[in-house]
């Protein structure tokens, strides 16, 4: 048995039967700079009280599976260095050796399940990367999806990803992927893309529905909530991409493989958006986040 360290606000939650969002902590140690990491850290918990649910920021601190953080233990993984990016295949090894980590949507699933969280709000998923059919780089967020009963919501996939490939992917692995009022599937920092969704729900109801149906058939995994960024805080995909297509070329030009890949990428998109990606980030996370905490509401009605 895992001993899990519950914060005071999602222990409280917990036992009153309120809903409960969970979120990775990636975000904060290995997507942003400090202090800002910690101000939108803060924002997205605070966005999700206000939509009336808990946050539930999930880490590994000194071994130990943290489940919500403190303002103390936020502000301190905001500042750590050297803390590991975990996922399914190291989660384990950083407990049992008294590590500390950041969860990344994996792991974070995971978590999420252990402590009975069913809802989970990030920005985006992994996926297939581009040149996957040489390098076989595809994201464990997309098996995870396959076997962990937690609804993900996201803006899609990561734009640099190859979308196409991603959605294939979900569809051979059973994934349901849902497209939040829209039919076509989003592209991250864009609203849209050329693909469509599989499937498409225009409420957090019909999402819980849709949940809690697959817990009752007994259906293996969790489903893929794919919500648009919001149109006033959009990056055109077509303007996005040759910033993307440089960006891999570069990554290629130095040889960036494995987990270096992604935040090399974000890295070069920030910089060649002059900041704006981040800025389109932080819109689609606390979007995400809103429509969590709605679905995880729902979710705690129908059981009423």
């Amino acid at each position: 048995m895992i001993n899990i360290q519950y914060s005071a606000e999602v222990r409280a939650a917990k036992d009153a039967s309120q809903p409960i969002v969970a979120l990775e902590s990636t975000i904060i140690t290995h997507g942003m700079p400090y202090p800002q990491n910690i101000e939108v850290a803060a924002q997205v918990e605070q966005d999700i009280r206000d939509a009336g649910a808990a946050p539930a920021t999930i880490a590994v601190i000194d071994g130990v599976l943290n489940v919500g953080l403190e303002p103390d233990q936020l502000k301190a993984l905001g500042q750590a260095q050297g803390v590991a990016k975990l996922s399914r295949a190291d989660m384990a090894a950083c407990l049992a050796t008294g590590g500390t980590g950041a969860t990344t949507v994996a792991a974070t699933m995971i978590a999420a399940h252990y402590a009975g969280i069913e809802v989970f709000a990030t920005g985006g998923i992994g996926g297939v990367h581009q040149g996957a059919e040489t390098s076989f780089d595809i994201s464990a967020d997309l098996h995870e999806l396959a076997q962990t009963p937690v609804t993900v919501v996201a803006a899609g996939a990561k734009a640099i990803l190859d979308l196409a490939k991603t959605l294939e992917v979900m569809e051979t692995l059973g994934v349901p992927v849902i497209a939040h009022g829209q039919d076509e599937f989003p592209a991250f920092w864009s609203a849209k893309s050329p693909l469509v969704a599989p499937l498409r729900m225009d409420s957090a109801a019909d999402i819980a529905r849709a949940h809690a149906t697959r817990r009752a058939l007994g259906l293996p995994g969790g489903q893929l909530i794919a919500n648009p960024i919001p149109q006033a805080d959009q990056i055109a995909a077509e303007e996005l991409a040759p910033i993307i297509a440089s960006a891999q070329a570069d990554a290629e030009t130095h040889r960036i493989t494995g987990k270096g890949v992604t935040p090399y990428l974000l890295q070069r998109i920030y910089e060649q958006t002059d900041g704006r990606s981040l800025i389109a980030n932080i819109a689609l996370v606390r979007n995400n986040a809103r429509l969590a905490a709605g679905i995880a509401k729902a979710l705690v009605k129908s059981t009423e």
